[in-house]
């Protein structure tokens, strides 16, 4: 389904992607709040139920990116695209409007996790070259190996 981003079906299964995602992280907020509030009991309730949404985001997940599909080189060209676009656009437009709005402690959560996205995706771009390097290296010594073996 990956070459199909544009179908309405792809675009469904990212918004139940989402939509699983989000509930994972607010059950386990919820879960956290609950403990403060002494009650360990609903803490765990919302704990199983945060584990159950994270295996239907990526049961949505496997059918957005199949995985035989997909290889590390691509996956981190992903996720750079996606820290990117949180750092150049997302962030900066909800900064932009959290600012409109007199809201200050969103516009200084937004300027952080632009930032930590920039870092991010900083991370991602100096894992993919460190692959590509290793890839590099190991392709030249399977070549020496291959030729060795050969001249036996």
């Amino acid at each position: 389904m990956s070459e199909s981003h544009e179908s309405k079906t792809c675009q469904n299964l990212q918004s139940a992607f989402a939509g699983e995602s989000m509930a994972n992280r607010k059950y386990l907020y919820f879960a956290k709040v609950a403990r403060q509030l002494g009650n360990e009991e609903i803490a765990r309730l919302f704990e199983e139920t945060a584990h159950q949404e994270t295996g239907h985001a990526f049961a949505h997940l496997e059918l957005i990116y199949p995985p035989d599909e997909l290889t590390v080189e691509k996956i981190l060209e992903i996720a750079i695209e996606g820290e990117l676009y949180e750092t150049n656009q997302m962030y900066p437009e909800f900064e932009r409007t959290a600012r409109q709005e007199g809201k200050e402690a969103a516009v200084a959560e937004f300027q952080e996790q632009a930032e930590e996205s920039r870092q991010h995706a900083e991370m991602f771009e100096q894992a993919a070259k460190r692959f590509k390097a290793l890839t590099l290296v190991e392709a030249f010594h399977a070549k020496r190996y291959q030729k060795a073996l050969d001249s036996l």
